[in-house]
Order: C-alpha cells, then structure tokens, then sequence
C-alpha cells in the first residue's frame, strides 16, 4: 500500500511540488496523481527513478511505496 502522506512529506522536505516532480519523472501530473491514488502501480523503474529524485533512503522507500495497512 502506498503512503501518501509520506510521499507529501517526502516532497515537501525537497522543496518540490507534485507538479515538478511529475516533470523530473517524465510523466503527466494527472497520471502521477493516478499511481498516488492507487488506480496504478509504480513500476520499478518508476520507484527508483522516485527514490533518486526525492532522495529517499531504503528504508524510507520501503515505508512510501510498501506500507503496511493497519487495521
């Protein structure tokens, strides 16, 4: 499960807007806002392309894109 809150965080902490990281990843803003929602998955490449563009540990990878629903 992917954690958006996270991933806002993530974002944020890099001083970039979901608009410029859509464009760093070579995608439309509507699509990435998609693959945020759930309605697509991130591919692979999309996640490390992520990781390096938002600077993200293993770790803090792991927690965005594989989270774990409590319940």
């Amino acid at each position: 499960m992917f954690d958006e809150p996270l991933f806002r965080y993530m974002v944020n902490r890099r001083q970039l807007s979901l608009a410029d990281v859509a464009d760093r990843m070579g995608v439309n803003e509507a699509t990435l806002y998609r693959k945020m929602k759930g309605k697509s998955d991130f591919t692979r490449a999309e996640i490390q392309n992520l990781k390096n563009i938002l600077d993200m540990s293993n770790d803090e990878s792991l927690k965005v894109f594989f989270a774990e629903k409590l319940t």
